[in-house]
């Protein structure tokens, strides 16, 4: 066993050359971020066994339920008002563009039929295939499909629990082989990338498990050698164009196509889990709609229409997308709470989806009032809040023989209202008077447009 086990001091160097690889995406590949990175909106959902207990996904772990005990949830999980076409339709109501779906998270569970593991859906009362469903009808209706696969397991005996830091608690005496472990996970990788159609991604999760605890004095080492770049290869290799990002709070490593960013947008670390620097990849910011990712019955913190175009907008301006959770009830129902609050962004992105949708950030770095998105020759000025009287950007923007100058500023939701301003001595820079903003109407979003002059 001390081969496959080996503790290993990751320095920053080593970090920096596992960034620094021999992956070549493909040409699919690359349109695929392309995409990605205009889509920029897209639907989590946490769904499975743990749903029936109602304490979230961590439920397990967190109350160190044997594995014995957790396995009888099989027989009391029939969602008999599961709808994919419902689900799909509400994630498209609220202007998502692709969904990501969990298939298998830390307990263990598989929600498709699957050869590689008997603890799965077909073993249940509903013992009906979840994820071909909800694949097949993403397909139907042209919604883009991510498929979140947990690295770790609280469930088996061959997962390394005796080195990771959770699941301690679920009653394992057996201590299976690590390269067992590993080809089970190609296995049902396999499974998910040939008998599913075209799949645009693979969101993995749990890597941290062999890590330390998270904390500003972490260091990372590696408890166990998790084949990652076996894994990536073989995904690659299967279906090219698929995406492949991994959320283990780390720089990027060899084989990755987008970064993520747990709870924050890219460059925040507000809950302690970014810290990663931001790289060059596609990026992507996931949170919960409430506090949680499963569903939870007492959970009645739900995110304002504010809070949620908050997260969008800062996002979009970090330059990355937006992948916001719901968690599902075990029938199969979303709680109204959710569906009221997607349709309420849906109205919201009819009218100012313009700004999010094919833009790019960075022109400016997050503002105290808000953030700017940019697409050709337009910047969307987004204000999310009061706390400014007034607004300055630069907009001459030289490089070579080319300058951008201003053209003209007006309100998006109308495209009538023009916004007085005033240039600055250089005429390299304007400023205009914030909008007021309110929960009702929580993002003033001023269209600026450049105008490209040549320099002669």
């Amino acid at each position: 066993m001390k081969n496959f086990f080996i503790v290993m001091l990751l320095s920053c160097a080593s970090l920096c050359s596992m960034a620094q690889n021999d992956y070549v995406p493909s040409k699919e590949n690359l349109q695929a971020r392309e995409w990605f990175q205009d889509n920029k909106f897209g639907m989590f959902i946490h769904w499975g066994l743990y749903s029936i207990l109602g304490r979230g996904e961590w439920v397990m772990n967190n109350e160190n339920i044997s594995v014995t005990d957790y396995t009888k949830l099989e027989q009391q999980f029939n969602p008999v008002n599961f709808n994919a076409h419902d689900w799909v339709a509400l994630a498209k109501r609220a202007g998502m563009r692709y969904i990501t779906l969990v298939t298998r998270h830390h307990d263990g569970f598989s929600m498709w039929d699957t050869k590689y593991s008997d603890f799965n859906i077909m073993h249940t009362p509903y013992h009906k295939d979840i994820v071909k469903q909800m694949v097949d009808e993403c397909h139907r209706q042209n919604m883009k499909i991510f498929l979140y696969y947990s690295l770790l397991d609280w469930h088996r005996d061959d997962y390394s629990y005796w080195t990771g830091r959770t699941g301690k608690g679920t009653g394992r005496t057996q201590k299976g082989k690590w390269s067992d472990y590993i080809q089970f996970m190609k296995n049902q990788l396999t499974e998910l990338l040939t008998n599913y159609g075209k799949i645009d991604g693979i969101w993995f999760d749990g890597y941290w498990d062999q890590t330390p605890e998270e904390g500003k004095d972490r260091k990372d080492t590696l408890y166990a050698d998790w084949h990652i770049r076996e894994l990536y290869d073989l995904i690659h290799r299967l279906q090219p164009q698929c995406m492949v990002g991994n959320n283990h709070h780390l720089t990027p490593l060899a084989g990755e196509d987008f970064q993520m960013f747990e709870g924050d947008v890219p460059g925040k670390n507000t809950n302690g889990l970014n810290f990663q620097e931001i790289s060059q990849l596609p990026l992507e910011t996931c949170a919960t709609l409430n506090n949680s990712w499963g569903y939870n019955a007492k959970d009645k913190h739900y995110k304002t229409l504010q809070q949620i175009v908050d997260l969008l907008v800062n996002a979009a301006g970090s330059n990355g997308n937006l992948l916001l959770n719901i968690g599902p009830k075990a029938d199969g129902t979303i709680p109204q709470p959710f569906v009221e609050k997607l349709d309420s962004m849906g109205a919201w992105m009819k009218t100012y989806g313009e700004s999010i949708y094919d833009t790019r950030g960075g022109y400016l770095p997050l503002q105290n009032w808000g953030a700017v998105t940019q697409k050709g020759d337009k910047l969307f000025v987004h204000i999310l809040n009061n706390s400014t009287d007034s607004v300055t950007l630069t907009v001459g923007n030289s490089s070579g023989n080319l300058f951008y100058a201003f053209k003209k500023a007006y309100l998006l939701n109308d495209k009538k209202t023009i916004i007085p301003v005033k240039k600055g001595n250089n005429s390299d820079s304007i400023s205009f008077k914030s909008i007021p903003v309110t929960p009702q109407k929580p993002d003033a979003v001023i269209v600026v447009e450049k105008r490209k002059m040549i320099m002669l």
